[in-house]
């Protein structure tokens, strides 16, 4: 029986408040409302962004059902919806593409206003379709992908390939198409050049992936975690060293390492300070450093401004720069043709119910992605 125009309940790992663990619990999710779809999930994987989620250094709003990073398949569609239909298999976007406002109308800008980075929680009518024993729960980055149903705006989600494999291509929804498009977008990374990538996990792993296309001839990894170096070089990194092997500030280390010819650096921990480290460590003229780890909520930032009065570049990035509507479907094509490999990301792919155990495989830093499955 069809399952269009029903409430559908279902099992979600929902957060109850601040710094708890994921509950699985059976979820209310309401039908979709004009230009909303409901989607019902086949992965997703567990980003960095989504336990920043559950300590506040994303904002969100709670209780909450988390996870952006997501590939499904349309269950429904409400009144409006044109760009797809039940059956289509889709990418969720935690940064939408509504086609209208000045960042979409932007040929350079990717920053759609309907991009919910404060922790609204809601859809663009203003509420949310979950609710769970009684209890309206919000959405996460116009995503909630932690759930085997859920519901995004039109805008927030596309259609891509049906023959791609919803295990792999989940993580062009975020990690790999912010640390690939970092390079290739947002740095520009030019032929023979010389890169340094601090922080290797996934999205950091996408941006050397992202070096290496672009041509780059040296591709520095940086990272506290040794574990992580076989992998970065399997994706292109030329060599790799760990800051605490060393007593000299790391913008010293690069410095005689490269004969002073750092052309760009990324830096992919959200780490104030090694965001600092990042910009001092690229050249002090031509370099240009991009920040792509996101930061603390309400932090802020001190640096001597000489370090960009000489000529330095200091930018940010945004999903890798892609208008992600127009944009991440494409990618999915080049993946279906080889061009890149996403195996060099996705270390570990377990069943929905194990969520609990993802997490702790990325806190003790022995996953790299972990993908899981409905």
């Amino acid at each position: 029986m069809s399952t269009a125009g029903k409430v559908i309940k279902c099992k979600a790992a929902v957060l109850w408040g601040l710094n708890q663990p994921h509950s699985i619990e059976e979820i209310e999710v309401a039908p979709p409302k004009a230009y909303e779809v409901r989607i019902k999930m086949l992965a997703t994987g567990i980003c960095h962004t989504d336990y920043d989620g559950t300590t506040g250094t994303m904002p969100a709003r709670f209780p909450e059902v988390g996870g952006h990073e997501g590939c499904g398949v349309v269950e429904s569609i409400g009144e409006g919806v044109t760009s797809m239909k039940p059956g289509d298999k889709v990418i969720l976007l935690p940064v939408p593409q509504c086609g209208i406002c000045s960042s979409c109308m932007h040929p350079t800008s990717n920053f759609c206003e309907r991009i919910d980075i404060t922790g609204r929680g809601v859809l663009r009518e203003g509420t949310s379709r979950f609710t769970c024993k009684g209890k309206t729960v919000y959405n996460f980055m116009n995503s909630s992908t932690f759930s085997e149903y859920t519901v995004v705006d039109e805008v927030a989600a596309v259609k891509i390939d049906a023959a791609a494999p919803a295990e792999k291509v989940c993580v062009i929804g975020c990690g790999f198409s912010t640390g690939y498009g970092a390079a290739i977008n947002t740095g520009k990374v030019h032929p023979g050049s010389t890169c340094v990538v601090f922080g290797l996990g996934g999205v950091g792993l996408s941006v050397v992936i992202g070096c290496k296309a672009a041509g780059a001839s040296r591709i520095i990894g940086i990272d506290i975690n040794p574990r992580k170096f076989e992998r970065a070089k399997a994706a292109g990194a030329t060599e790799c060293i760990n800051p605490k092997d060393y007593t000299k500030p790391i913008s010293e280390v690069l410095k005689k390492m490269t004969n002073n010819s750092v052309d760009y650096t990324f830096e992919v921990t959200g780490n104030l300070d090694t965001m600092m480290d990042a910009l001092a460590s690229c050249h002090m003229n031509y370099g240009t450093s991009i920040i792509v780890g996101d930061p603390p909520a309400a932090a802020t930032i001190t640096f001597d401004p000489m370090l960009v009065f000489t000529g330095r570049t200091w930018k940010g990035c945004i999903l890798g720069g892609w208008k992600t509507r127009d944009d991440l479907p494409k990618l999915v094509s080049d993946f279906m043709a080889k061009k890149f490999d996403l195996d060099h990301i996705i270390t570990h792919v377990l069943p929905f119910d194990k969520i609990k155990d993802g997490f702790n495989l990325l806190h003790k830093g022995e996953s790299v992605r972990t993908v899981l499955t409905f």
